[in-house]
């Protein structure tokens, strides 16, 4: 396996930076906005050129403290952190609107490291706007790269630029299947408390978190490792009713959010304590559960209740979200770090689970046991069963014609029951012989 030279694209709000991010991987992943602060978050994304592969990092909008607030400083100091790591530093700059004050601080940053910076003009369109270019030489970080990142004019020649600087790939030691890191989403509605939760547990202020609802406008992941191996945190935008969604910027949110859904083993379902479980919670575990990963419940904020209010919340879990049968609910709080750790092996049971592989031997012994408690209707009857897939555990059942589903149902919850697989999804293929 290896790790990727990392190219930081940095810039005050609005010059074009996630524009730019979208041309050079050839698809809409960074989300666009015509107002600044859209992107305020780190988001790291993989792309190539002429072979060289390489990891984008696009970055919220660089501003002085005193020109933003408190998040605007978080957001910031995102950006200072992805110039000191970067390996290569693209600084993205409005050539239409000239080089600005904050311009200015940024450079500044820019100069005091060793690392290859590209100055980037960005918004250049044609040749008649080409000696716009020649204002921003003030800013000492070199000769400026006119482009227009919404046209492709000079993106090409940009990228030329970057991967004749990348350092080489570094090769670390390959583990069995380095291939295979199960995924873990982190979802639930907006200010739940799921940056703060994802903060603690890969161990490093990565996520941007503060007290305003979407803060996370992109999904963002990294890979812990932990005592049961490695594991890929994903970090999604708060999701809302489609109702709600009517801004393109939070459309693009939730449906990456929900992509990232798909693409996880286990979903992490937090709830705030404090409210209880809402109609949009509801919705969301049933979205989740319908992608087919296993769900741990987490009430957050459960510090800020006293005992009636756990009770109550309690009460709600088991009322509102019966439907996601034995998922297990675990009671923490994000900020303190109070019980955290009881995710590690909450994790680790339903990864376990998911990709549990099961003799054919034991598969049939179960199925002819439930089939003797309980026969199919009308002559129906399953003659050989296998498993056939994990992640989540599939099975084909070879049958001498059609079940109904209440009966599949049954024999789902047999094979359930017989290896202790929790709240893991099952999958039953039945084909006829």
């Amino acid at each position: 396996m290896s790790a990727l030279p990392t190219v930081a694209i940095v810039g005050r709000p609005n010059v074009g930076k996630s524009t730019l991010v979208n041309r050079i991987i050839g698809r809409r992943e960074a989300i666009v906005e015509e107002r600044p602060g859209v992107t305020r978050d780190r988001n790291e994304i993989d792309a190539e050129w002429l072979g060289h592969e390489f990891t984008l990092i696009d970055t919220g909008g660089w501003m002085a403290d005193e020109d933003g607030d408190d998040l605007d400083a978080k957001v910031s100091r995102q950006s200072e952190k992805a110039i000191a790591d970067a390996d290569v530093v693209l600084f993205v700059v409005d050539a239409a609107v000239g080089a600005t004050a904050d311009d200015q601080l940024v450079a500044d940053l820019i100069r005091r490291i060793d690392t290859p910076c590209f100055l980037v003009a960005n918004k250049v369109d044609n040749e008649k706007q080409q000696h716009l270019i020649w204002d921003l030489l003030n800013l000492g970080v070199g000769d400026p790269m006119p482009v227009s990142a919404l046209h492709g004019v000079g993106t090409a020649d940009l990228l030329d630029e970057i991967v004749a600087v990348l350092p080489e790939p570094e090769f670390e030691e390959e583990d069995d299947d380095p291939n295979r890191i199960f995924g873990v989403s982190i979802v639930g509605r907006p200010n739940v408390g799921k940056s703060t939760l994802f903060n603690r547990l890969i161990g490093e202020d990565r996520a941007v978190v503060h007290d305003m609802p979407g803060t996370t406008r992109d999904s963002i992941d990294t890979i812990v490792e932990t005592d049961g191996g490695p594991l890929r945190f994903i970090d999604t935008a708060g999701m809302r009713r489609k109702a709600k969604v009517d801004q393109e910027t939070e459309y693009y949110s939730l449906v990456r959010a929900l992509r990232s859904v798909d693409k996880s083993d286990v979903a992490l379902l937090v709830i705030d304590a404090t409210i209880g479980v809402t109609a949009q919670d509801q919705r969301l575990a049933e979205r989740v559960d319908a992608s087919g990963c296993p769900i741990v419940v987490v009430l957050n904020k459960w510090e800020l209740l006293d005992a009636d209010g756990r009770d109550a919340a309690m009460t709600g879990v088991e009322r509102k979200l019966h439907f996601l049968g034995e998922s297990p609910i675990l009671r923490i709080s994000a900020l303190t770090g109070k019980s955290v750790n009881k995710l590690w092996p909450a994790l680790s049971e339903a990864i376990e689970a998911y990709s549990t592989r099961i003799p054919t031997r034991k598969v049939n012994q179960v199925i002819r046991a439930a089939q003797v408690a309980q026969a199919a209707p009308e002559g129906g009857r399953v003659l050989y069963a296998t498993q056939g897939a994990t992640d989540p555990p599939t099975f084909t059942l070879f049958a001498n014609k059609e079940l109904p589903r209440t009966y599949l149902r049954y024999l789902e919850r047999s094979l359930r029951e017989a290896f202790d697989m929790g709240n893991t999804p099952i999958k039953l293929r039945v084909r006829r012989r």
